[in-house]
């Protein structure tokens, strides 16, 4: 059976585990490099990507986090956890994995405040937007040769991509009800995406 762990250093981990349990998904919160061993795919959450990158050295899990990674393991980084695999930020702070090739500004559609919903338009199901949830969401300011974008907010603004292994979407799938995203990232551990 597929288990997916769900990074619970910060962050709304609890909802990305609601989502997983009710498509029938063994999941486990990885809080100790240890919880990382014997996951078939991670989903890093949103939260607050300077306190979660802090607490992950602390915890001594990056190297183990990047290797598995590179090593292909599939993983999800949605809104803050986009910050923390981005390459480069345009932010001195925090010093992101570099496991997609993306440069990222934090905080693009300005402060909490500013949050909103809006309809995406996934290029997976052309003719059925997705209502994302946008909260103090960073944007992708640059994405490489080897990324491909998923969804786009208005005409060319990039809001989810992939790169092999790696899914980012700088909205936050978890807090509505539609689990499509949630879906397509457990067809990503199977192989069939």
């Amino acid at each position: 059976m597929t288990r997916i762990g769900v990074l619970a250093l910060q962050g709304d981990f609890a909802e990305h585990i609601g989502v997983l349990k009710a498509l029938g998904v063994d999941c486990l919160e990885v809080r100790l490099s240890k919880d990382l061993d014997g996951i078939d795919g991670l989903i890093i959450p949103g939260g607050e990507s300077t306190t979660m990158v802090h607490i992950m050295k602390a915890f001594d899990m990056t190297a183990k986090l990047k290797s598995m990674i590179r090593q292909g393991v599939p993983t999800w980084g949605t809104c803050a956890g986009m910050i923390v695999l981005a390459r480069e930020l345009t932010d001195s702070r925090p010093e992101p994995l570099g496991m997609i090739d993306i440069k990222v500004k934090r905080n693009a559609y300005g402060s909490q405040i500013d949050s909103f919903e809006a309809d995406i338009y996934p290029t997976l199901w052309p003719d059925d937007p997705f209502r994302a949830v946008f909260i103090r969401a960073p944007a992708m300011e640059d994405i490489g040769a080897g990324v491909i974008p998923l969804a786009y907010l208005g005409y060319d603004n990039v809001v989810a991509a992939r790169e092999a292994n790696v899914l980012v979407t700088s909205f936050h799938p978890e807090l509505t009800k539609d689990d499509r995203f949630h879906s397509y990232f457990i067809d990503m551990i199977s192989g069939g995406q």
